[in-house]
């Protein structure tokens, strides 16, 4: 895009959202004037001065970035399911549907939606709770039930496996493939010896659940470890699984904090005890890496912060809180399965029936069964948070 353009769009952009000439200024690092003659174009617009400015404009728009808990698994010390899900969840038992198998070597588990309960014949596995992402914002839809929050359900006792804090980059502050560069280029000091970054499609071969819509990714840190970062593309995300335009994405990037065992005790005692979202997350990540500026007259230790770096940890924009963004439970999944991998085959199958004068699917329907999971499904559908939840 030539500077002329580029800088016509810029001033555009910035006055839509009401952001005043002095405040790009101040976050980017130069005079009011200069901005004035950069816009008016008296001045051309060096690569640079282009990166800082349009850092600066993201990190000025409302709320550029959130803060929210993407998973949780936490396992209770005792064997009383009930106890759990009526007690600590403050779900009605009788909504939750029984499975004979779990996960992580639990014989069984109590589901709701994207809310698993486990459990286990041996008294040292005792409960396990797991949340997933959906998991997570169905999680909040029964705790704004509940009155709730989140501080006050981790406060219960319980042993914390593993926590991941999300952070949505909803300004596009982030640019993951240059910091995969960057990290090429010697560029990232962390106290990881790792890092591996995956250009858009590369990640076929792991096992993330949503590996296949990530688009840049970067990992820093091994994922075998207690913890590690994961930072990637969430709005190639959205256009792989819902078509949204990669322009039109709510939220453009996700740094995840992802901590494990005694990594997930110490993140979750430090959120209760402190209740300062901004200072647990980031200080994690401080204390883990930090992106720099090359800089060949000093030791890599002197080389100064990555401006993109400095405004995403926290210069010039306001304080992080805990976010959340409830979702009712819903068979949004079941469906999406359906229309992809079955609409197509059903539709052939009717009509084929149709003319060959058959009824081969509608007899197929008639005589499928129920099964228990089915008829509990059918209740937790028809059910408002209110009828599900158990309030004081």
């Amino acid at each position: 895009m030539e500077n002329n353009e580029w800088i016509w769009h810029f001033r555009e952009e910035r006055e839509r959202n009401g952001i005043s000439r002095k405040a790009v200024a101040a976050v980017a690092g130069i005079s009011r004037e200069y901005l004035c003659r950069l816009e008016t174009g008296k001045l051309p617009v060096t690569d640079k001065t282009r990166k800082r400015l349009a850092a600066a404009l993201k990190t000025l728009y409302p709320d550029p970035l959130n803060l929210m808990i993407d998973y949780v698994r936490v396992r209770f010390p005792t064997m009383d399911a009930r106890h759990i899900i009526e007690d600590v969840l403050r779900l009605k038992m009788n909504y939750m549907a029984q499975e004979d198998h779990g996960l992580y070597s639990y014989s069984s588990m109590y589901v709701l939606g994207d809310i698993a309960v486990m459990t286990s014949p041996m008294e040292e596995k005792g409960v396990l709770l797991e949340l997933k992402g959906k998991g997570c914002r169905q999680f909040e839809a029964y705790l704004d039930g509940q009155k709730r929050s989140w501080i006050e359900f981790l406060d219960e006792k319980a042993v914390f496996k593993r926590i991941d804090l999300a952070i949505n980059d909803r300004a596009g502050i982030l640019d993951i493939p240059y910091l995969c560069d960057k990290c090429d280029r010697g560029e990232c000091i962390s106290v990881f010896r790792s890092f591996k970054a995956y250009r858009t499609g590369g990640l076929a071969h792991l096992r993330e659940e949503n590996k296949e819509s990530m688009g840049a990714t970067l990992y820093i840190g091994s994922m075998q470890s207690d913890l590690y970062f994961c930072i990637y593309e969430k709005a190639y995300e959205q256009l792989v699984k819902k078509g949204i335009p990669v322009e039109d994405a709510e939220v453009k990037n996700r740094f995840e904090i992802r901590l494990k065992n005694d990594r997930a005790f110490y993140a979750v005692y430090d959120l209760v005890s402190n209740e300062s979202p901004e200072d647990t997350a980031f200080g994690i990540i401080n204390r883990y890496v930090r992106f720099v500026d090359r800089d060949s007259r000093k030791p890599p230790e002197d080389w100064p912060l990555n401006h993109m770096w400095s405004v995403f940890i926290g210069e010039h924009r306001d304080r992080l809180k805990l976010t959340t963004d409830p979702e009712p439970y819903s068979l949004e999944k079941t469906l999406n399965w359906l229309s992809h991998q079955v609409a197509p085959s059903w539709k052939m199958l009717l009509e084929l029936d149709r003319k060959c004068g058959t009824n081969i699917m509608e007899e197929m329907l008639a005589a499928t069964e129920l099964a228990d999971k089915h008829r509990k499904i059918i209740e937790q559908q028809l059910q408002e948070i209110g009828d599900v939840v158990i309030t004081e």
